[in-house]
């Protein structure tokens, strides 16, 4: 635990957010899209330095103007890093995976992409759809990591979820043909 909470001052310090008086263990982000609007709540006390990570890119303005553009009902809504022409934005380097930090890929939880590197999650992220317990860490194998839930507008999800989707440029599948965009995503600061 002690490694964990000096990984996160040490993400804070980096500019992972504005600084440690803003850092909330359970912050809200809205995140308004073409579709509508969910709200995120994020779990800084089981993911610390996914949520830093997921934070920096918020206040970065990362996401706004990125899109959907994995969508399996289902399953799973993708998004985080691709933009309306599919190019991949950049990304910070990669974090370590906190999936084994008690928490599971339920029903609208969020948790980070990733390839099969188990350390390679940037800034993708994606919304579980149903109860996908086959995307947790298990003794022989690493999980997703999942950093928090949608509080508010798992209606809006569910939209994105049942829009058609299909091949689109290099990506074989599963693009929704009409384009989800993130229009803007913000931390919900409490009311002072």
């Amino acid at each position: 635990m002690r490694r964990v909470l000096t990984g996160f001052i040490a993400a804070l310090a980096a500019g992972g957010v504005a600084n440690a008086a803003d850092v909330d263990s359970h912050p809200k982000v809205r995140v308004q899209t073409s579709q509508g609007a969910f709200v995120l709540q994020l779990d800084a006390e089981r993911a610390p330095l996914t949520v830093s990570n997921f934070l920096a890119y918020v206040e970065a303005g990362h996401y706004d103007g990125t899109i959907f553009h994995r969508v399996i009902a289902g399953f799973v809504v993708q998004g985080g890093g691709v933009t309306p022409d599919l190019a991949e934005k950049r990304t910070r380097d990669p974090i370590p995976n906190e999936s084994g930090n008690g928490l599971s890929n339920k029903r609208g939880t969020i948790a980070m992409a990733r390839t099969e590197d188990p350390h390679s999650a940037t800034s993708q992220f994606y919304v579980n759809l149903k109860d996908n317990l086959a995307l947790d860490p298990s003794e022989k194998r690493w999980g997703y990591c999942v950093f928090g839930a949608v509080v508010e507008g798992m209606d809006i999800v569910d939209k994105i979820a049942a829009m058609p989707t299909g091949p689109r440029g290099e990506i074989p599948s599963d693009v929704p043909k009409e384009d989800v965009v993130v229009q803007k995503m913000e931390l919900v600061r409490p009311a002072s």
